[in-house]
């Protein structure tokens, strides 16, 4: 989400060291890792029976690729199949059973009239031969990858017990061109990297977007006129405001779990310090108050509490402390460098950019069974801006490759990776959205 401190020198510079060559265009995902313990599903591709046009978007494809992304499940190629059932009483449960499947998903896509496609889908438990699911859908030809993800998010949850997050959004920052000519782009796409969506463009760096609760505004640092700003987004119309331009640094804007404050780092006194601005009455709270650099805040689920990034101690770690302001307590011990703090919607895992040398990795501390235990949830050598999936069952990072910016989205026990990357261009900068609520 926001950029770790090793990078405060390039942000008061006004630099940015990227490189790119393309036009923008959607995120392209390659899977790099796997799960041998995934849950195997086959999911049976949906034909079109209606009498009108068929519509382009594979409901089918889609929520096989969301399972399959997601670490948990081992989806049987749709290429092959001897039996296509498309209804709960059409399955031959022997089938597959010898092919080792644990759960089947079947259904049909029918005219929904007005321009718009019916689905039906059913998930049955193999073993069992028991219905699990069930549902008819109608969406228009626009919407049916949105449908699709809701149908794998239903999935998800049904079998795992966990809210899927597939019907999410993430927010990234392009980079095209060099040197002085170099354009960026705040952009928007589905979990998946598909529907690119142009929130702001800019010639000057553009950093740390943060999702508002709703998931209806951006807030995000612009350097436009040279110096560091904050605006607040609507995506829906474009409409902006300047939150913060004060002197100095203006940065790593964090909206609180009940979108009504916004943390910030502001060096307005001199020193990068944390604050928390009410949005309504635009008051300000001063957190912080030492001579150490202190940013990257990052809110507790409850909003209690602020961790932030500090060096206070002699070198970047994790600290929290009261968000009404009060005494700051150190979180991370394991290390000589955490930066770039995201909590778990649970709270109980906290995700940084850990360092050691030259390299930085993200790491994640798990405190739900007592002492903490840390886990490497990437092999690069500069990866950082980790940030949640709203079910807290993936993250999502940036990564330097040669002298390209790629991200990863990770399951949270580090066994499947996937990489997202613009064809030819560069992307940074991460941000995972909050839960969707149906249209």
């Amino acid at each position: 989400m926001n950029r770790p401190l090793y990078w405060l020198t390039a942000l008061l510079a006004l630099l940015l060291p990227w490189v790119a060559h393309a036009q923008q265009r959607g995120l392209e995902i390659d899977i790099v890792g796997g799960n041998a313990a995934a849950l195997p599903i086959v999911i049976v591709p949906m034909p079109y029976q209606g009498s009108g046009a068929a519509p382009e978007t594979d409901v089918a494809a889609v929520v096989r690729a969301d399972l399959e992304r997601s670490g948990q499940f081992r989806a049987l190629p749709a290429a092959g199949l001897a039996e296509r059932p498309t209804r709960g009483e059409e399955i031959n449960y022997a089938t597959w059973r010898a092919l080792n499947q644990d759960y089947i998903v079947v259904g049909r896509v029918l005219d929904g009239g007005e321009g718009a496609y019916r689905v039906e889908y059913e998930l049955f438990d193999v073993a069992k031969q028991q219905r699990l699911l069930g549902f008819a859908l109608t969406a228009r030809a626009s919407a049916l990858r949105d449908l699709a993800h809701q149908i794998s998010d239903a999935i998800y949850e049904k079998i795992t017990g966990v809210r899927g997050a597939f019907f999410t959004r993430i927010a990234y920052v392009t980079a095209v061109g060099t040197g002085r000519a170099t354009r960026y782009a705040l952009m928007v796409a589905d979990s998946d990297g598909y529907n690119p969506q142009t929130v702001v463009r800019s010639s000057e760096p553009l950093l740390s977007p943060a999702w508002s609760p709703d998931g209806r505004r951006l807030a995000y640092v612009s350097f436009e006129g040279g110096n560091s700003s904050i605006y607040l987004q609507e995506i829906a119309t474009g409409k902006r405001e300047l939150i913060a331009r004060f002197r100095g640094i203006n940065g790593a804007p964090a909206f609180s779990p009940d979108g009504r404050r916004l943390a910030l780092t502001l060096s307005r006194s001199g020193n990068p310090e944390i604050y928390v601005m009410d949005l309504g009455s635009r008051a300000l709270t001063q957190i912080t108050n030492h001579f150490a650099i202190d940013t990257e805040p990052t809110w507790s689920a409850d909003g209690s509490t602020i961790y932030f990034t500090s060096d206070r101690g002699g070198r970047p770690q994790i600290y929290k402390a009261p968000a009404s302001g009060g005494a700051a307590t150190r979180v991370t011990f394991q290390g000589s460098y955490n930066a770039s703090a995201d909590l778990s919607p649970d709270g109980r895992k906290l995700a940084v950019a850990q360092g050691a040398g030259n390299t930085y990795r993200i790491a994640v501390m798990d405190s739900s069974l007592g002492s903490p235990r840390w886990d490497t949830l990437s092999p690069g050598s500069l990866d950082e801006s980790p940030s949640f999936a709203p079910n807290g069952m993936m993250l999502l990072y940036a990564a330097r490759e040669g002298r390209r910016g790629v991200l990863y989205a990770v399951s949270a026990d580090g066994r499947v990776r996937q990489r997202l990357v613009l064809a030819e261009g560069d992307v940074r900068e991460p941000a995972w959205g909050p839960f969707r609520q149906p249209r």
